[in-house]
């Protein structure tokens, strides 16, 4: 009655689940054996095995040098003279001398009224004149022969005084019939046409002076006080054009609303080159510093999302220096407050964190650039 051997094995497989059930016992058994051995604390020499290679970078040693540093402002030119013409006397327009927007010399006319009597009116004062200076003549000679009484003499002086006043006035109000230009410049608005009746006080015209500009900006409270008034400076003109000049105004006090100071750069525009009301860099020196000259594409974000570079220390450890720019140029910016010495990540500063361990390789070091972040 025993059931023979082969009789054993052909039941066996009549049930194959058995075999996959063995086989997947084993499997987790021999994972769960991994995980374990994951979990232990790995021993001090397998901690100084150094299995885990660092994150290589490529650096480019920068030695300090001094620049200059520059405040950077943005305004706009301005005419630094801007002026409203107003009639001075009573008048009819007849002529019209400049228009709008040409260039004019100091003095030359702008609108001319009627004159009318004037004319007349200022001859009459000088014949008035004349005689008031006979009588006062002649009665301070009688005077000296005892014929003339001093208040007659005192009369005299003050009819010859008062005839002097009658001409400057008449002088004055033919003058006032024309209008000229204070100074070298243009007549950017004109209010009156040839015909208009004007009153003293009237306007006429508004003039700028066109051939001295000012670059207008507003300096922050926190940089007022590097900043001292009759300076030299420079600005960038929106135009392509760069000028300087000095300072000639630094406001004594904040703007209430803005809390900013403002500045006035003066730029001579003798020629005419430059354009009033463009929009202009100014460049203010404030003094030297250290800085070191980098690309901007070494620049990269820490965790907060502050602007800066990322350098190499003596220990190899990664540290993070924010980017505070002396100077802006075409090719590079100049920051300030690295080390003298500063090895500067080129390569990989985006794939490394400030403390990180990393393996640094000069730019000279290798024929290629590496590719970001690559451990070798």
């Amino acid at each position: 009655g025993m059931t023979p051997p082969n009789s054993a094995r052909t039941s066996l497989g009549r049930r194959p689940w058995l075999i996959a059930v063995a086989i997947g016992l084993a499997v987790i058994l021999w994972m769960a054996s991994g995980a374990i051995g994951r979990d232990r604390a790995p021993t001090p020499a397998e901690a100084g095995s150094g299995d885990e290679p660092l994150t290589q970078v490529q650096v480019r040693m920068l030695e300090a040098q001094p620049v200059m540093r520059y405040l950077t402002l943005y305004g706009r030119t301005e005419p630094a003279r801007d002026v409203e013409l107003k009639a001075e006397t009573t008048g009819r327009v007849v002529a019209i001398g400049a228009e709008r927007g040409e260039p004019v010399e100091a003095g030359e006319a702008l609108v001319t009224f009627d004159a009318r009597d004037r004319q007349a009116r200022l001859a009459e004062a000088r014949a008035l004149l004349r005689q008031r200076e006979l009588e006062y003549d002649g009665r301070k000679k009688l005077k000296a022969q005892g014929y003339v009484a001093e208040t007659q003499l005192a009369e005299a002086a003050a009819n010859l005084e008062r005839a002097r006043a009658e001409l400057r006035r008449a002088e004055l109000d033919l003058s006032y019939m024309t209008i000229r230009a204070p100074f070298a410049g243009a007549i950017l608005e004109r209010s009156v046409e040839v015909g208009d009746y004007l009153t003293p006080g009237d306007p006429v015209a508004q003039f700028v002076d066109t051939r001295n500009l000012v670059v207008a900006a507003d300096i922050s409270e926190k940089d007022i006080g590097r900043v001292s008034g009759h300076q030299e400076a420079e600005a960038a003109l929106v135009t392509g054009q760069t000028v300087r000049g000095r300072l000639r105004y630094v406001a004594p006090v904040a703007d209430q609303s803005t809390r900013t100071f403002k500045v006035e750069l003066a730029l001579d525009n003798a020629d005419g080159a430059l354009a009033s009301g463009v929009t202009a860099e100014l460049r203010i020196p404030v003094g030297n510093v250290l800085a070191h000259k980098v690309s901007p594409a070494v620049l990269t974000l820490d965790d907060d999302g502050t602007l800066g570079v990322k350098v190499v220390n003596e220990l190899g450890a990664v540290e993070f220096y924010p980017a505070d720019v002396a100077v802006s140029s075409p090719d590079g910016v100049w920051l300030a407050g690295l080390p003298a010495t500063a090895n500067v990540i080129t390569v990989g500063q985006g794939f490394v964190r400030a403390g990180e361990q990393v393996a640094a390789v000069p730019e000279t070091a290798t024929g290629e650039t590496l590719r970001a972040g690559s451990p070798q």
